[in-house]
């Protein structure tokens, strides 16, 4: 599959969810990037602006095996992975998969449950494999976990350890729809009784296993210069040098920035990278990898704010 053919899939992909999710545009061509650069999404916003309804759409678009995970603060590493049961039919264990065995996972309020339960999640997000009982299961090579967080209600939340949030590629933060695209919705779901489901909202499927995997080939193929490499470099090493930040961006962030640019510039129509893909990708890519100095949260700087000024500040190759 070349460029042109993967920007025309993508453009088919983003017609399907726009059947039934009105707006988010710009998350849409994340969680795109993402699944090209095999990565994962966390995404954070209120009640009701179709965090989950967006996963199951994009799922369905590209016949993605979906799983879904809702996080409580009584959910244990077994709920997720699964366990070794005994079957006294057979008198063996046999292991009862957990919903992880998937390809696009769902985890829902992800800060709802303890750390322990958390860590589940990391050997399966960096190695596309779990272990259950000292036996290694190989997941599916195109994994993806979408996490969700409210960052309204905080009360008996645990907030995700750093080692966690530094495995998803981007923290996409969802805000309220337009009041145009409001009446949209309204005008959309106000009809319908129950749940949306995509099925019925006419989203259909565009693709399947061999032309994601023919898509994620061509984006091993795209052109990175070294001037973009040390763009990338510079503005990571920024982010470590800032005084309104603790801690910066680490290394991993600088290769996932990188292969996220590379994917983006697939779905842009291009066989090469430009300094414009690294800054689109730039703030979703670093702003859940650095902790603001308490300086600058007693000043009400937010980390946001903090890394547009260096993004604009890190002067691109031209």
């Amino acid at each position: 599959m070349n460029v042109a053919e993967v920007k025309a899939l993508a453009d088919r992909i983003r017609a399907e969810i726009a059947k039934a999710v009105v707006g988010q545009s710009e998350t849409v061509d994340l969680m795109l990037t993402a699944l090209l650069a095999g990565g994962h999404m966390l995404l954070e916003g209120p009640p009701g602006v179709a965090k989950t309804f967006l996963a199951q759409c994009f799922a369905r678009t590209l016949k993605l095996q979906f799983g879904r995970i809702q996080f409580t603060p009584d959910l244990m590493p077994g709920d997720i992975l699964g366990a070794n049961l005994f079957n006294f039919q057979t008198s063996a264990f046999a292991l009862t998969r957990g919903p992880i065995f998937c390809e696009l996972l769902l985890a829902d309020e992800i800060n709802r449950t303890p750390p322990k339960t958390q860590a589940a999640l990391l050997e399966a997000m960096q190695e596309r494999r779990v272990t259950i009982d000292g036996e290694v299961y190989p997941l599916s090579a195109r994994f993806m976990v979408v996490a969700t967080e409210n960052p309204i209600e905080q009360q008996g939340t645990y907030p995700l350890p750093e080692a966690q949030l530094d495995r998803f590629l981007f923290k996409q933060t969802l805000k309220y729809p337009s009041a145009e695209e409001e009446r949209a919705i309204v005008a959309t779901h106000g009809l319908r009784v129950g749940s949306p489901d995509p099925a019925a909202m006419g989203v259909g499927t565009v693709a399947g296993q061999g032309e994601l995997a023919a898509a994620v080939e061509a984006v091993s193929a795209i052109r990175l210069a070294d001037q973009v490499i040390g763009y990338v470099v510079d503005l990571v090493r920024a982010t470590r040098e800032s005084p309104d930040l603790e801690t910066g961006a680490s290394p991993r962030a600088g290769a996932m920035l990188a292969t996220a640019a590379r994917a983006r510039a697939v779905l842009e129509g291009r066989d090469y990278v430009i300094p414009d893909d690294v800054k689109a990708l730039a703030l979703p890519a670093l702003r859940h990898r650095v902790i603001p100095s308490p300086a600058a949260e007693i000043e009400g700087k937010l980390t946001d704010d903090t890394l547009k000024g260096l993004i604009e500040r890190v002067e691109a190759p031209r």
